[in-house]
């Protein structure tokens, strides 16, 4: 039996649904639970995924919570990552994100911003989801990355290093986007997305694991290499830095263990279609989840993809 790891990127709430989809079709060609995985790193809308995985609560009754029309669906979805709040820590925002920004002017000016919605409810919506093991943390080797605001760097709940957490708080700061979210305290500190730092992290595999794994699973809905006629201007920018985040990231482990096998998925342009321009639609979840399956049902029968699936996963 083959070690694995498993890398889940971020990508918003239709890249959340990307990720649900691809590791369906994953299991069914090939009939791997990928609770199975050695390790599993989970970042931003991957954060959640993992923790439906760990929690082996992966199939479509649970996502969909049960016979829902699509509005139904949606509404409820919204219910939970929706959830309105007044938005405030301006101060917070001076002097973690605003006067840091200008003397460095870029993505950082937004960290720690006031926010419209509430971080809770994507803590409800992982216990939702994932059941107990929420207020817990899972046996297994288990990764969620946030950025921590105070000290501006890159967090990873669940290795010796970090503060402990329940998963669903650890979940909820590594999904709090800037601007878009209110950052996340644990243990009196304010920690935002993941993403902040990478879209997947996936040299964390590297770092933590016990042993040279034989495969490494990456699934990546914000490292496309595909461009879009009709994309707005932000999708590139996002997908570029994504995917040059996560070169350097495969040259490491390739440097390091040259004898592991690595399989990246990222979405196509009927995939992105559905899950652009707007990451944070709920209504676009159930056209991605749709779109990836067809999709995956062709990159999966590729050659390079299939033989490493079939030989690690099967």
């Amino acid at each position: 039996m083959s070690s694995v790891g498993l890398v889940l990127g971020g990508g918003g709430i239709t890249g959340a649904a990307y990720e649900f989809a691809a590791l369906m079709a994953i299991r069914t060609a090939t009939g791997w639970n990928p609770d199975d995985a050695e390790i599993i790193i989970g970042t931003s809308a991957g954060a959640t995924v993992a923790a439906v995985v760990r929690a082996n609560r992966l199939n479509i009754e649970n996502l969909t919570g049960g016979d829902h029309t699509r509005h139904e669906y949606t509404e409820h979805l919204g219910q939970f990552l929706l959830r309105r709040t007044r938005p405030t820590g301006f101060g917070r925002w001076v002097r973690h994100g605003l006067i840091p920004g200008l003397r460095h002017p870029g993505l950082e000016m937004t960290l720690g911003g006031p926010a419209p919605f509430d971080s809770a409810g994507i803590a409800d919506y992982v216990e939702h989801l994932a059941g107990p093991i929420a207020n817990s943390w899972p046996e297994k080797p288990t990764l969620i990355t946030a950025f921590d605001l105070i000290d501006r760097h890159l967090v990873v709940f669940g290795s010796e290093d970090a503060p402990e957490a329940r998963l669903r708080d650890a979940v909820a700061a590594s999904s709090a986007v800037p601007m878009v979210y209110q950052p996340v305290e644990i243990d009196d500190r304010p920690y935002v997305d993941g993403g902040v730092a990478s879209g997947t992290s996936a040299h964390l595999v590297f770092q933590h694991a016990k042993q040279p794994l034989d495969f490494i699973l990456i699934i990546a809905p914000m490292a496309s290499e595909e461009e879009r006629e009709d994309s707005r201007f932000y999708e590139g920018i996002f997908d570029r830095l994504g995917s040059e985040a996560l070169s350097r990231e495969l040259e490491i482990i390739e440097a390091s263990w040259p004898e592991t096998d690595v399989v990246v998925l990222r979405p196509n342009d009927a995939v992105l279609a559905a899950a652009r321009p707007n990451p944070l639609s709920v209504e676009q979840t159930v056209p991605t989840f749709i779109r990836t399956l067809a999709f995956l049902r062709r990159q999966l029968a590729e050659s390079h993809v299939w033989d490493l699936l079939k030989e690690h996963l099967s």
